[in-house]
């Protein structure tokens, strides 16, 4: 071993491989290996040789490598029998410098990866993590040990946090009119679906609309529905979001980016509590509770004629200012947890991030917001998976600059 690291105790406490190489050159490499982590190799010729549980209690984890000397047909069926005997155990393809990275094997679940030789002991350490997360993943209660109800919370215990959970709380079951205000991905309609999910009208439907996504001659159709002929195109009546919503609420996103024509028709709704359908004139009574939203400054707006201020003043009854994520930094380890969890109960795999990682993540800006975390974590998902992601991993920017990055980043001491 080419340098001594002194450790309180072992990392991953009787961690055990079970190999498929018979080469002996290998096999003492890989026992010296675990020997420095106080694990053990187990050599073996065929899958019926793994018996489950193999761990004594308190174990980190159980891995399977599959040696170089097999060819593509021998080790496709080491991993197929271990998949029906055993799903939760993850695989790995050794490699070497020499023969390059192995042939990819495609439809096993279970295959998370490979493992060059000879290695470092950061790789050792990233595999163990990526396998004790594939075992927790599939285990039976795996991915499901709290509900996933990210959109119905708003994660964190930041000072911000806590204030915008409060006024959820005080207005949520009430009739009230709000305002949710805030930059873009920010999370404003995880606060309307927080708000209609603890509403007297959680039975009731939640129907979204982003007003700047749909064309200004079209809005109004989309809002109120029309009947059949009403206008080139419409070849049957439709409902609008308006009935689609009736005894719920009706969240209008973007509310900014509506024209003024449609501000007036839709002040006339929330007047009356009644509309028409595009090419009707038949009286509908309405029955929902609006929510709307927008990252404009709408009393700017006002101010130059592109919002109307008696409608601003029907909806601002109750405002709610969503803030941006750099002003509340403490939240960012619980929504990276909480943005994996849905990742896994989605089964889209997981990935973990280092102390490390997270400290450079709340050193950026996010001019995205938790949009741009929850890309993020995807996109690390996807790049690691099972993996455990250190700042070296992050994408560039993410990356804190100079002697904050040199403090985060750990050498990495070569296992000969």
């Amino acid at each position: 071993m080419g340098q001594t690291i002194e450790k309180d105790g072992p990392v991953f406490p009787n961690l055990c491989i079970y190999l498929f190489d018979q080469d002996d050159e290998r096999q003492n490499y890989l026992k010296h290996i675990l020997d420095f982590v106080e694990g053990e190799v187990r050599v073996v010729k065929e899958p019926s040789e793994i018996t489950l549980p193999t761990v004594p209690t308190g174990g980190a984890c159980v891995a399977v490598f599959i040696g170089l000397g097999l060819d593509r047909d021998k080790r496709a069926s080491i991993i197929r029998a271990l998949t029906k005997e055993a799903p939760g155990l993850p695989v790995f393809q050794l490699y070497d410098e020499q023969g390059g990275a192995p042939e990819k094997l495609e439809g096993f679940e279970n295959l998370i990866g490979s493992f060059k030789l000879p290695s470092v002991y950061d790789d050792l350490m990233a595999l163990a993590h990526k396998a004790q997360v594939f075992q927790e993943l599939k285990k039976p209660d795996g991915g499901k040990s709290r509900p996933v109800e990210l959109f119905r919370s708003l994660s964190g215990s930041s000072r911000a946090t806590r204030q915008v959970n409060k006024m959820i709380e005080q207005v949520a079951d009430s009739e009230a009119t709000v305002l949710i205000l805030g930059e873009s991905g920010t999370g404003k309609e995880v606060v309307a679906r927080k708000l209609h999910f603890y509403s007297v009208r959680r039975g009731k439907p939640f129907v979204p609309v982003n007003c700047g996504a749909i064309p200004a001659d079209l809005l109004e159709s989309e809002l109120f529905g029309h009947e059949k002929g009403a206008f080139t195109g419409a070849i049957s009546a439709r409902q609008g979001r308006f009935e689609m919503a009736e005894g719920g609420t009706l969240f209008l996103d973007e509310i900014g980016d509506m024209s003024m024509p449609m501000q007036v028709k839709l002040l006339r709704v929330l007047q009356e509590r009644s509309f028409e359908r595009v090419g009707n004139n038949k009286t509908i009574p309405c029955n929902v509770r609006i929510i709307a939203a927008t990252h404009r400054n709408l009393e700017g707006a006002i101010k130059s004629g592109d919002f109307r201020e008696d409608l601003f003043y029907r909806l601002n009854v109750f405002p709610i200012d969503m803030p941006p994520l750099r002003d509340r930094v403490e939240d960012i380890p619980v929504l990276v947890n909480d943005l994996i969890h849905r990742i896994e109960h989605e089964k889209r795999g997981s990935v973990r991030l280092s102390p490390a990682a997270i400290a450079a993540l709340s050193h950026y800006r996010w001019p995205g917001n938790v949009r741009e975390l929850a890309n993020l974590i995807e996109r690390l998902a996807i790049l690691y998976p099972y993996g455990v992601v250190d700042v070296g991993e992050l994408p560039e920017k993410f990356r804190p600059a100079g002697d904050l990055l040199d403090t985060t980043l750990q050498p990495q001491v070569t296992l000969e």
